[in-house]
């Protein structure tokens, strides 16, 4: 253990905060703290000067840093049972708590980790407690839960807590054999545990759900013979060649070779009797939630994209099974070919409508000796790259939990752009492109916004620039998918069409603001349109805004982040208007202004629209159509413009522009362009000419007729 904590006493945060904390916060009875061990950065928590817990600091043992880039730091305590005795948040920089879920509700959480239980932690590879969510906090819960578990039993361990031993590491790591390996048959694979099995009755089974506790499944036993077979279920890592040459056969394990990356592996399940290991559930949600598998505390779900059925096993002598499938276990999942582990399969029995009871069985397996190299020394894996490791763990479940919120994002984009690139066939009927427009602006309202909570804000710009000036990571970023997909977007979207792309279109508190304007203009509320020399000298008061809190946050993000609380984001859209009342008065005083000025706060307020409209300056195509008599003499556009971006002379303002293509509705319009009306007199003109023309040619040509026929007689 001296390798994880090397000079505990130089690089602990531990002895900064434990002055800040009272003994009892975290163990009940306590009165105070001893010195921390020179060994492990943990410090004993005495009770009339006998120990009876440890107390840590999270960021001590993990490393994972919050939204703002920083890490949380929670002090908790562990008794000799490792059971988390108490947890109390004791610093962090987390914006969402700073100026918007009040911090009380955060304390609540943490301190909810009383009573955890971390030997059942390290069974269930850390998933054995439900996650206690905060509305709009969800992704710095999940960091706190991250680094309270991984914490914990890193604590646990280093100190025998609980019977939960360290890690070992420190001998040199099992590789498996190189070489394509020989065929062997199935009595033989079967008799040396290279396959592994485990065989349920039904009898077993019913026992099972009764000694569950829950009495709903115990009435509902399963009907027939006791001694009938439930499931018998086979397991192989086919990946080890002699075993997956032996059961697959040489063309399948030619396949499989194909379809496995480097560091990927393979196992074989099969299975057979009235109880399928795989379920139908993965047909809807692409994962197969019957089965995991387990090693150490680290577990692999298996998803459609990882699984091949199989016809039939290969080897010789193999029995029939009604169920033969591949698995592929991911490179990062940190699966160990040469440790032991355990497939644990969910037996589910329906209590209710839709309620089910579960209960679990194990099939254990250990690669047999004779598939490993002699042992070997390696170079030892370093703490470093043991938390890069753990923290892309923690952002990549947090993308794979929003699969589907994703996908909509992605189809949004997608539409949008497709909308810019075809705009002038978008806008040719105004009727179709209103409720286009209405719809989309809904969808962003209510998922982006109200259910995602994917509002960005000035505050991302402010912590990316911290995280520039202190050593950039990806990790903090990538904590919220959907907020990570739009910025690259806008990125994008600012060379081509600049701020409008996000600012007319994909921005929730945008949104709500017109389509609340749009209720007020159908109940008839008057519209006030500002001078356009007092409208023009309003609009660098939020490139002010922006400027100001930008040089705040050069000195202090923290104070910069509770500054930033000028935008009504988080009251609006991520909180829905939870807060206190001064924070609820200023967005609907926002809001109440909107109906009478369309997308006021966007127009003279808005730090986030100014900071998007000055790269936008670099944008490269200019997609707007306009004609020369627009601005001199028609101001038909500019005075439509919802937000006044057109001057007078008639140019369009990028920077205040918000992309909405209205101007482009009334381009082609047939009743309000002067220019198009024009053009369609001109051809109405051109056309009745033209008919006046052939009749005077049709008299001609008849008259001409009839003098002929005249002579003739």
């Amino acid at each position: 253990m001296t390798t994880m904590a090397s000079h505990a006493d130089q690089t602990a945060e531990l002895p900064r905060f434990l002055d800040k904390v009272e003994a009892g916060q975290i163990v009940s009875g306590a009165n105070s703290f001893g010195a921390m061990r020179e060994d492990v950065p943990v410090a004993p928590v005495l009770k009339d000067g006998e120990r009876v817990a440890w107390a840590f600091l999270t960021s001590d043992f993990a490393g994972t840093t919050g939204y703002s880039g920083k890490p949380i730091h929670v002090l908790a305590a562990i008794d000799d049972d490792a059971v988390m005795t108490g947890a109390v948040l004791v610093e962090h920089s987390e914006p969402i708590v700073l100026v918007g879920i009040p911090e009380s509700k955060m304390r609540r959480v943490i301190e909810g980790y009383a009573g955890l239980d971390l030997r059942e932690e390290a069974a269930q590879s850390g998933t054995a407690h439900e996650l206690d969510i905060i509305s709009g906090a969800t992704v710095t819960v999940m960091v706190i839960d991250d680094s309270l578990v991984r914490g914990g039993l890193k604590v646990a361990r280093a100190l025998g807590l609980g019977g939960l031993s360290p890690v070992a590491k420190a001998g040199p790591k099992r590789e498996l054999k190189t070489g394509d390996g020989e065929t062997r048959d199935w009595q033989v694979l079967a008799g040396n545990g290279s396959v592994r099995g485990l065989t349920l009755d039904v009898g077993q089974v019913n026992r099972g759900f009764r000694d569950s506790g829950d009495d709903r499944a115990a009435a509902r036993p399963e009907e027939g013979p006791a001694e009938e077979t439930f499931i018998d279920m086979r397991v192989a890592l086919v990946s080890v060649p002699t075993i997956g040459r032996s059961l697959l056969g040489e063309a399948e394990y030619g396949n499989l070779q194909n379809w496995l990356e480097d560091g990927e592996h393979a196992i074989l399940v099969a299975g057979r009797g009235r109880y399928s290991f795989k379920g139908s559930g993965y047909v809807r949600g692409g994962i197969f939630d019957r089965i995991q598998l387990i090693q150490g505390d680290r577990s692999v779900r298996f998803f459609d994209r990882d699984h091949r059925r199989l016809g039939q096993i290969d080897a010789a002598g193999a029995p029939s099974f009604t169920e033969v499938d591949l698995f592929r276990i991911p490179a990062d999942s940190g699966f160990d070919p040469a440790e032991p582990w355990r497939l644990q399969l969910l037996v589910q029995r329906a209590v209710g409508a839709v309620e089910k009871s579960f209960i679990t069985y194990d099939l254990g397996y250990r690669l047999p000796e004779q598939y490993l190299a002699p042992l070997a020394s390696q170079p030892q894996v370093n703490a470093p790259e043991e938390e890069a490791a753990a923290k892309a763990a923690l952002w990549q479940r947090i993308w794979a939990d929003r699969t589907l919120e994703i996908a909509i994002l992605g189809v949004m984009l997608t539409v949008l752009t497709g909308a810019f690139f075809f705009q002038m066939q978008l806008t040719r009927h105004a009727r179709f492109y209103f409720w286009f427009r209405m719809s989309f602006l809904t969808v962003t309202l209510f998922f982006v916004g109200w259910y995602a909570n994917a509002q960005l804000s000035v505050v991302n710009l402010m912590a990316l620039a911290g995280a520039l000036r202190s050593g950039f990571t990806w990790d903090a970023f990538l904590l919220d998918p959907l907020v990570f997909i739009q910025w690259f977007a806008v990125a994008a979207a600012l060379l081509f069409w600049g701020r409008g792309a996000y600012c007319g279109w994909l921005c929730p508190f945008g949104a709500l603001q017109e389509l609340t304007n749009r209720v007020a203009r159908f109940f008839k509320v008057p519209q006030w349109e500002l001078p356009w020399g007092l409208h023009e000298r309003l609009w660098p008061v939020k490139y002010m805004i922006f400027l100001g809190l930008f040089g705040v946050s050069l000195a202090s993000i923290p104070m910069a982040e509770k500054l930033a609380e000028v935008e009504p984001f988080k009251t609006a859209i991520i909180l829905k208007f939870m807060r206190d009342w001064p924070f609820v008065v200023f967005a609907v005083v926002l809001l109440l202004i909107g109906l009478f000025v369309e997308r006021f706060y966007c127009r003279y307020l808005c730090p986030l629209g100014a900071a998007l409209a000055i790269p936008a300056r670099l944008r490269m195509f200019d997609w707007l159509k306009r004609y020369r008599e627009c601005g001199s003499p028609c101001q038909t556009c500019a005075n439509e413009c919802p937000v006044q971006a057109i001057h007078p002379t008639g140019e369009i303002n990028p920077n205040e522009c918000v992309n909405c293509l209205h101007c482009q509705v009334l381009y082609q319009s047939k009743t309000k362009c002067p220019v198009v009306i024009r053009q369609l007199k001109r051809r109405a003109r051109d056309h009745s000419a033209a008919k006046v023309s052939e009749g005077r040619m049709n008299t001609l040509l008849t008259g001409n007729e009839g003098e002929k026929e005249t002579s003739n007689v």
